[in-house]
C-alpha cells in the first residue's frame, strides 16, 4: 500500500512568457512563474481541510510538485490572453476548499471575475459557507507565440 501524504499548505502562482515555439513560450510562463525547473503533477480541484496558505517555497530543481493550474497559448499575434485560479476557503475547518481554474482570451480582470464565480457556485454546489475566496491573475499580449499559467501549488 503506497503511503499518501495529504498537503497542507499552499501557495499560488502565476506567469506569462512569448517564444518562437508554444512550449518554449510554456517554459517562459513557468519560469516567469517560478515553478520552471519542477516536474509538475496536475491535479484536480480539491483543497484540503485545514490548508494553510504560505508564501512561495522555493523546491529542489526536479521535484515533484502537485499544481492545480489554468493555461492558455496563443498563435496570434497582438490577442490578449489571461489565466486565474481561485481558492474557496470554507467556513468549516473540517471541509475541504476548492481550487478553480480558467483560461481563455480576455483580460486578467475577466478571466479573474469568471474563475472566482466558478468557485463560489462549486462551494455552493457542496453547501459549504465561505469564509473567503482568494484570486490569482495574469495577461499576456501576444508577440509571437504567447502563454499564461495561473496555479495553485499544493504541498
Amino acid at each position: 500500500m503506497a503511503i499518501v501524504t495529504l498537503p497542507s499548505q499552499f501557495f499560488m502562482v502565476a506567469g506569462k512568457g512569448d517564444s518562437e515555439y508554444a512550449l518554449n513560450a510554456f517554459d517562459l510562463a513557468l519560469l516567469d512563474a517560478g515553478i520552471g525547473n519542477l516536474n509538475l503533477i496536475k491535479v484536480s480541484s480539491i483543497l484540503p481541510p485545514s490548508a494553510q496558505e504560505v508564501e512561495p517555497v522555493q523546491f529542489p530543481p526536479g521535484e515533484l510538485i502537485s499544481i492545480a493550474y489554468a493555461e492558455k497559448t496563443s498563435h496570434i499575434k497582438g490577442e490578449i490572453i489571461a489565466a486565474a485560479v481561485a481558492v474557496a476557503i470554507p467556513q468549516n475547518k473540517n471541509h475541504n476548499g476548492l481550487i478553480m481554474e480558467h483560461s481563455g482570451a480576455g483580460t486578467a480582470k475577466e478571466i479573474e471575475e469568471i474563475v472566482r464565480n466558478k468557485a463560489e457556485i462549486g462551494m455552493k454546489y457542496r453547501n459549504y459557507k465561505i469564509k473567503e475566496i482568494k484570486s490569482v491573475s495574469i495577461e499576456h499580449t501576444t508577440i509571437n507565440i504567447g502563454a499564461v499559467i495561473a496555479g495553485v501549488v499544493l504541498f
